[in-house]
């Protein structure tokens, strides 16, 4: 035995054994005690008797005669007359008397001058007894005789040996029906447990399709559809991440054979042109920028991944920023035959933010925007203030994202569209970045219709005057204002 079921026999069948056990005892001492009492009650009861029979204290000895042949239980009962010496005159049985066998009783009784005493115990037979002797006292107050009553307690030892012999096995019994009911119930423990011990092994190990089966609807059925459920998340996790490493080694590949097949071009002795040099250049430049972009995404979600993504904030112009972000795209759209529509509102409050880090943002949104465009597509930048935040939101008319994808399209590895460029990690990276500053990105889209992002970060808050109260309770407000 060990784990589950070593523990159980330890800790609940011992304590049940012990409790069983000590209940055993403690219910033999109380028929004991039960039997014992009646029977001290019923010779207790026959020697307060005397009193009225021995009246007449100077014929103690015919009048103790007269009782002892006249005694309607000697069958059940010894009676034994005792003289004011403490010999055994008469017994109730007819033989002779022992005057060897002690009597504890009786020598208690006149020792402590008390009209009777009992004593339970074995002869020098060997038989177990009850006796129980009650002197006769004359007006005086000498003792006169004693009249002794014997009863064997071997019948009563015989109902308690059985009361303890039924007590013990219906404890037996007990505990029987306590390891059936208890081993079914191990059972339907420890199997399961088993099982999902084995399952997560082969999960361990990189079977994402293996499941446990549910037996039962409890707790541990539970564990098992959470098992269930952990396996089945690391197999699209593990889909996922084989699906990034190929797209990004699709990404890389596609901008080095661009490098090396337009720098071979050029490295060939009769390449003297000077349009297709610097049409190379302008390639391997561009190409270039694009590996450092992927290269960049990476790093940067392997930062958010380690919590080691640092940024360095400051007071920024947000229309700058997008303006930048927007001119950057422009020039694409406009090869692309796509069409960005951004109108710039006047001016905005500042806000607190990483310059770098909210350009990145903005341009991969504006990114994926041209990328799930048509040609011909129109790609909407609006911007609105509220009191506490600022609102971006890109919109285009693209091939949009399904309803089943939209949840998920933040994750990580997670392309709905596995037909377009892209690591995966583009959005996550983004949405990221605008929880570091307070804000959020919300994406909203319908298939066939388009999509829309929402950018939302909050205003950077003037300092207000500090205020102060005079001796005499009226308010002092400073008037210079802190700078913003």
């Amino acid at each position: 035995m060990k784990g589950i079921t070593k523990r159980w026999v330890i800790n609940t069948f011992g304590v049940i054994f012990i409790i069983l056990f000590v209940l055993t005892i403690a219910l033999a001492i109380v028929v004991q005690s039960f039997y014992y009492n009646g029977i001290f009650q019923v010779l207790n009861g026959r020697s307060s008797e005397l009193v009225n029979i021995f009246s007449d204290y100077s014929n103690f000895t015919e009048t103790a005669r007269d009782y002892v042949e006249n005694f309607p239980d000697k069958e059940l009962m010894e009676l034994m007359v005792i003289d004011s010496s403490g010999s055994v005159l008469i017994t109730s049985t007819g033989f002779a008397p022992d005057n060897a066998q002690k009597m504890p009783d009786y020598e208690a009784a006149i020792a402590a001058g008390d009209e009777y005493a009992d004593w339970h115990g074995a002869l020098s037979s060997g038989e177990n007894v009850m006796a129980l002797t009650r002197v006769i006292y004359n007006n005086n107050g000498e003792s006169v005789g004693a009249i002794r009553y014997v009863v064997s307690l071997e019948a009563a030892d015989r109902k308690v040996f059985i009361a303890i012999v039924a007590v013990c096995v219906l404890g037996l019994l007990i505990l029987f029906f306590i390891v059936v009911s208890s081993t079914y119930f191990l059972q339907s423990i420890v199997r399961p447990v088993r099982d999902i011990s084995i399952t997560a092994k082969k999960i361990a190990q990189g079977d994402f399709n293996a499941r446990i089966n549910k037996f039962y609807d409890d707790e541990i059925g539970d564990l098992c559809d959470t098992i269930n459920y952990m396996a089945g998340e690391l197999g699209t996790a593990d889909k996922m991440k084989n699906d990034f490493i190929s797209s990004v080694s699709h990404e890389l590949r596609t901008p080095l054979t661009a490098i090396k097949g337009w720098a071979e071009t050029m490295q060939l002795d009769n390449c003297r042109d000077p349009q297709t040099l610097e049409k190379g250049l302008s390639i391997i430049i561009k190409e270039t920028e694009r590996l450092n972009c992927i290269v960049e995404e990476v790093l940067d979600f392997s930062r958010i991944q380690q919590d080691r993504m640092v940024l360095i904030m400051d007071k920024i112009d947000i229309l700058a920023e997008l303006d930048e972000s927007i001119y950057m795209q422009r020039d694409r759209a406009n090869k692309e035959n796509k069409h960005i529509v951004y109108e710039e509102p006047d001016i905005l409050p500042a806000v607190i933010g990483d310059r770098n880090r909210l350009r990145q943002v903005f341009i991969n949104i504006i990114d994926n925007a041209l990328k799930y465009s048509d040609s011909g597509g129109v790609v909407t930048i609006t911007v609105e203030q509220t009191e506490k935040n600022v609102i971006i939101t890109i919109a285009d008319h693209g091939c949009g994202i399904p309803a089943e994808h939209l949840p998920k399209v933040k994750q990580k590895f997670y392309k709905a569209n596995q037909t377009v460029r892209g690591s995966g990690i583009g959005l996550a990276v983004a949405d990221e970045i605008m929880k570091l500053h307070n804000g959020s990105l919300d994406i909203d889209s319908t298939e066939n219709v388009g999509t829309t992002v929402t950018i939302t970060l909050p205003l950077l808050e003037e300092e207000k005057p500090a205020e102060s109260i005079s001796d005499n309770g009226t308010d002092i407000s400073s008037d210079s204002s802190a700078d913003t």
